[in-house]
């Protein structure tokens, strides 16, 4: 039970008025303290008692993209042999509140109510608990009982496709020969004596007749194609919001866009690996990023790459305005050599630009409809 400020000041204005009109014999004083008293009690006794209700809170879609509305369901039932009072339910959503009101339901009357939350913003958001709340009209006391545990709402970016766009970043290393030699692959490399403990099947017979000496092929390690994301999250690198929801939306899109693609990815944001078994777990991890005053910089984002994904293939580095294009080159020398990299500026109502040295790229990007292009434009290099 919870006692409001107004209620307290009531409690003490009573108690004073009581207590002057008995000691000094005031009536003027004893009658409105005993009014007083008897309004603190009725209130009291409208407050008391346990409710038997049944709550069930329901999202029709826990997974929203910003701009759609999260419509959800709030059901109420009576689950006593007795009429229940009339009451007023709170729904916290994020930092606002919804009340809905509750009115007097028989035994197993239901009530329902619908309610929709509009999404402007990416997020994560806290839906519920739902809080049955009786008292008094004069809201003196009230009674609060949780009935449910809170659900959380994934508003996820918005995303651009990139299929066809991206196919020359993401797919052009795919089965291509390194620079690493091995007993077994695909590529063959060259011949070399047997050592014992080779596999015989690699045994290369003609050569052996040959030489009149055991020999063996060699081959070079074909890779897959991994693509790596790393993201800033750092505050000082990106000049307002919109510009952090610009790279994040970039970000996700080509995370999204190589999954779909059924490749290797590993995505670096906030300090940590975000899960990326499907697009639908990227995008919920992505929806609660946030920036931070020490966040990951942009011009520390490659050598995060190096330590942590030491065999990608394809590289993407996405901050904000503020740090320095050269700067920001000069930081992707640490990216280990070989690997495809982009360096993806995001600066909100820039036009396009793109330049490119060699297996690095380094773009500008205003607008998330001018990913595909700027995509197309690094595989023309």
């Amino acid at each position: 039970m919870r006692v409001s400020h107004l209620g307290w000041g009531a409690l003490v204005t009573a108690v004073v008025l009581a207590a002057a009109g008995w000691w000094w014999g005031w009536l003027e004083a004893s009658v409105p303290g005993a009014a007083l008293l008897a309004v603190l009690a009725t209130a009291v006794l409208l407050t008391a008692g346990r409710s038997a209700y049944a709550v069930d809170l329901d999202l029709s879609d826990r997974r929203v993209t910003v701009g759609q509305r999260a419509v959800g369901r709030l059901e109420v039932r009576n689950t006593s042999r007795r009429r229940m009072l009339p009451a007023r339910l709170e729904l916290p959503v994020g930092s606002v509140t919804a009340t809905f009101p509750l009115p007097s339901l028989g035994p197993d009357a239901v009530h329902e109510e619908l309610f929709a939350v509009p999404t402007t913003r990416r997020a994560v958001v806290p839906v519920g608990p739902v809080l049955s709340v009786r008292g008094d009209p004069l809201g003196l006391v009230s009674r609060r009982v949780r009935w449910t545990d809170p659900v959380e709402l994934y508003v996820h970016p918005e995303l651009v496709p990139l299929t066809g766009a991206a196919a020359g970043v993401l797919r052009d290393l795919e089965g291509q020969a390194t620079r690493v030699v091995s007993d077994a692959d695909l590529s063959f490399h060259a011949l070399r004596d047997y050592v014992a403990g080779d596999d015989r099947r690699h045994i290369h017979w003609r050569s052996t007749a040959r030489t009149g000496r055991l020999m063996v092929r060699q081959f070079e390690d074909t890779r897959r194609t991994h693509t790596v994301v790393a993201l800033s999250t750092a505050a000082d690198d990106h000049a307002d919001d919109d510009e952090l929801e610009l790279a994040v939306a970039a970000a996700a899109s080509i995370g999204v866009q190589a999954l779909r693609d059924e490749r290797d990815l590993t995505v670096l944001a906030d300090e940590r690996r975000l899960h990326t078994s499907t697009p639908s777990r990227l995008l919920d991890d992505v929806a609660g990023l946030e920036a931070r005053t020490e966040g990951r910089r942009g011009v520390d984002l490659a050598r995060w790459v190096a330590r942590e994904v030491p065999d990608a293939s394809v590289a993407v580095l996405v901050t904000g305005s503020v740090p320095d294009a050269a700067a920001l080159r000069a930081s992707a020398a640490h990216v280990p050599a070989g690997v495809r990299t982009l360096v993806l500026r995001c600066r909100t109502d820039r036009p396009v630009e793109v330049a490119t040295h060699g297996m690095l790229s380094v773009a500008t990007v205003g607008r998330l409809a001018d990913l595909p292009r700027v995509l197309r434009r690094v595989v023309a290099g």
